[in-house]
């Protein structure tokens, strides 16, 4: 069981969000369908947004997937729209380099790579002056300007309830995927400021 995985089924762990077949299931955080309302959040911040950048982690496939995802959105809506590959935490510098000036506003995609170094990029946005949204609560937090994606903690609370099912002998072959139902926005008033 998964308690929370970004693209069960474009990375191959399940069949299917309804019929997960085999012997796995869990809950997504399923990145690639928020994508627009991140979106629609920085332009709702940002009247003159014409370019944003999208910083993931390239070894990624569920980071892979939310780059995507935010791109094809973009692009829908007529922004333009930049890649920052990063693979390693060396990269955030180099990254930022390129970022400086050439975009708008910034999307960086949550993964580990980029939550654990979140205070570089952080930091690395400020000082780029780069309006920036991260997929989770804990980046406004340390200092980001804002966050909007699934409320994590839910979802581990209802891992919970699989892991119930699972021990009172339901197959995970039978328990659907489920996807949040939970999102938060969350803002820095320090750092809008």
């Amino acid at each position: 069981m998964f308690a929370v995985t970004a693209d069960p089924v474009g990375t191959g762990l399940v069949a299917s969000l309804a019929r997960p077949g085999g012997t796995i299931t869990g809950l997504a955080s399923q990145g690639t369908d928020y994508a627009g309302k991140q979106i629609e959040i920085l332009r709702g911040l940002i009247s003159s947004l014409g370019r944003v950048g999208i910083m993931f982690n390239v070894g990624s496939p569920g980071a892979t997937g939310e780059m995507r995802a935010f791109e094809t959105m973009a692009r829908k809506v007529g922004l333009g729209a930049s890649i920052f590959e990063i693979r390693k935490a060396e990269d955030v510098a180099p990254a930022f380099g390129a970022v400086r000036g050439q975009v708008d506003a910034l999307d960086v995609v949550p993964d580990p790579l980029t939550t654990n170094n979140r205070i570089q990029i952080i930091a690395a946005a400020l000082a780029a002056r780069c309006p920036a949204i991260y997929g989770s609560r804990e980046f406004p937090a340390d200092g980001g300007l804002m966050s909007f994606g699934p409320n994590l903690a839910e979802l581990y609370r209802r891992s919970a309830d699989f892991v119930d099912k699972i021990l009172r002998g339901t197959k995970p072959a039978d328990i659907p995927v489920e996807q949040p139902t939970k999102f938060d926005l969350v803002i820095n008033l320090t750092t809008a400021s």
